[in-house]
């Protein structure tokens, strides 16, 4: 398409590097950014966020790196983290966040698929990477953070040092709307992690949907306890860096810490999964008052379950919103003045958006039958980077498909039911984990649940409820199991049993990895039936 160019040079504008520099501008004195760095923490102004993302962007141009290329990080969050998210914006690179989680192998495996032309670590991890980077091919230059005397690392390879001596100047790059800003690799739970691409364009209408959608400002406070590699930190740090808010970004998750931050800096927007929410409801002594100045609470990652919306709207009313959406580019919000017209729903999609449910060969299905979701919209990936095959296999006309199931109402609100891959079979009857769910969710003992199938010798699968205990919580795993049998609403969705653990496993994010837990369990049971 032949684009006038008038309309391309606007279209260009949308390069999100300019964001900083802009707010360094026109509002140079506002705080910025508070996050940590060597240990402490700093509060900056968009004046010296600026310099600090440019002396950042000087760095990496002076390791090699220009626009189209790869800078990979593996790092925690951290000033380090989020200056060289904004100097990558700025040279046109596109940076790809690893989760500081990953072990030798996934970080190996994640380097030979994006082929990044700079990798930074901690200097804690130089032996691993090092290791790796003798056996990559093509090669690619290391920084390193965090450097000390009990963390050498070769000269001129310190990124702390580095940006210290670089110029503060704005670098001197062209950057498009199409230039890739990210690529965040999913989870690899079904096999080897792939990496969703997002240009430019795509991450400016992800700041300004969400932006509208949470009815930030200027003025706004928001708050960040999340991992920062996990793409649903773009919802609230792509809005707040459009329009110039104060961005506080946590090492990690503390419920205290969380509460406590919300109460002295008077944060006013946040975002966590449903096990950070049930985490701060249940932290010992805890008081909604500390929250009052929220205005906003989006809820992501995987469904709140009824019972935990409920408390959160009795502690913090009028505050709460939910966000449905894959990292690939789909996405519904529910409002915060819908949710309790609406509850269950997961909202609507936002402006520019369409959303379908559709039956197994792809035709529209009537409100309240349940199909797959798909959608397409300003958000949606170009695809997989590298991956034509699996591409194609996402995206068919256009359209995005989910792999979830749903069904709207006569209104258009979705609601999910569940992951077409995490339904049960039982006997050639259907069962919805979620349902099951929902309900072990209402035990006064229950912190968190997750429900999966097991091999059964006569249904072939049957539901088995996995639970975390609420501190200082007495039942027992057969008294569960007795309690949620008699609760359900049918037969064929009874528990073979209950299995209590400490705590789930998770992602960088705080998700439970209910399919890691699934696949143990089949292992252990497949050598029994």
């Amino acid at each position: 398409m032949n684009v006038p160019v008038n309309r391309r040079i606007a279209y260009d504008c949308l390069a999100l590097g300019r964001l900083v520099d802009r707010h360094a501008r026109y509002r140079p004195d506002h705080v910025a950014v508070c996050a940590s760095s060597g240990g402490d923490d700093v509060r900056l102004a968009w004046r010296d966020f600026d310099a600090c993302v440019n002396r950042t962007a000087a760095v990496i141009v002076e390791s090699g790196i220009a626009r189209g290329d790869r800078v990979a990080t593996l790092l925690g969050n951290s000033l380090d983290l989020l200056a060289l998210f904004w100097a990558c914006a700025k040279v046109g690179a596109a940076i790809v966040p690893m989760s500081p989680l990953l072990k030798a192998a996934g970080v190996g495996s994640l380097i030979a698929d994006a082929m990044p032309q700079l990798v930074v670590v901690p200097a804690e991890r130089r032996g691993m990477i090092e290791e790796i980077a003798a056996r990559s091919d093509p090669r690619f230059e290391l920084l390193f953070t965090d450097a000390s005397h009990r963390h050498r690392v070769p000269p001129g390879r310190d990124l702390s040092a580095l940006r210290e001596s670089a110029s503060a100047a704005p670098v001197d790059a062209e950057v498009h709307a199409d230039d890739l800003m990210t690529i965040m690799y999913t989870s690899g739970t079904t096999g080897m992690p792939k990496g969703i691409q997002h240009t430019h364009f795509i991450r400016a209408m992800y700041a300004t949907l969400m932006a509208n959608a949470w009815r930030m400002k200027p003025e706004s406070v928001v708050l960040h306890c999340g991992a920062l590699v996990f793409n649903g930190a773009m919802v609230t740090m792509l809005p707040a860096f459009m329009l110039g808010a104060t961005y506080i970004l946590h090492r990690m998750f503390d419920a205290v810490a969380f509460v406590d931050t919300v109460e002295r800096e008077q944060v006013t927007h946040t975002m966590l999964v449903p096990s950070q929410i049930v985490a701060i409801l249940d932290t010992p002594g805890f008081d909604s008052r500390r929250l009052a100045s929220l205005e906003m609470l989006v809820s992501l990652g995987a469904p709140l379950h009824r019972e935990q919306r409920a408390r959160l709207e009795h502690a913090i009313p009028g505050r709460f919103y939910e966000l449905y959406g894959l990292t690939e580019g789909l996405v519904t919000i529910l409002d915060r003045d819908d949710a309790k017209r609406k509850p269950g729903s997961v909202g609507v999609p936002p402006p520019f958006y369409e959303m379908r449910i559709v039956d197994e060969g792809g035709f529209d299905l009537p409100p309240r039958e349940v199909g797959e979701i798909i959608g397409r919209g300003p958000i949606t990936m170009p695809g997989y980077l590298g991956r034509d095959d699996e591409t194609e296999a996402a995206l068919r006309g256009g359209w995005l498909h989910s792999g979830d199931l749903g069904y709207v109402d006569e209104d258009g609100f979705l609601y999910l039911v569940d992951r077409k891959k995490d339904m049960i079979d039982s006997g050639g009857v259907k069962v919805y984990p979620r349902d099951i769910e929902e309900i072990a969710a209402r035990h006064p003992a229950v912190h968190e649940v997750a429900v999966f199938g097991i091999p059964d010798a006569k249904w072939g699968e049957t539901p088995l409820a996995a639970v975390v205990l609420r501190p200082g919580a007495t039942t027992s795993a057969e008294e569960l199991r007795d309690w949620l049998n008699q609760n359900v609403a049918a037969q064929y969705q009874r528990v073979a049993s209950v299995v209590i653990h400490a705590d789930f496993p998770r992602n960088a994010a705080g998700k439970t990895l209910k399919r890691e837990m699934r696949a143990a369990y089949w292992q252990e049971r497949d050598v029994r039936v």
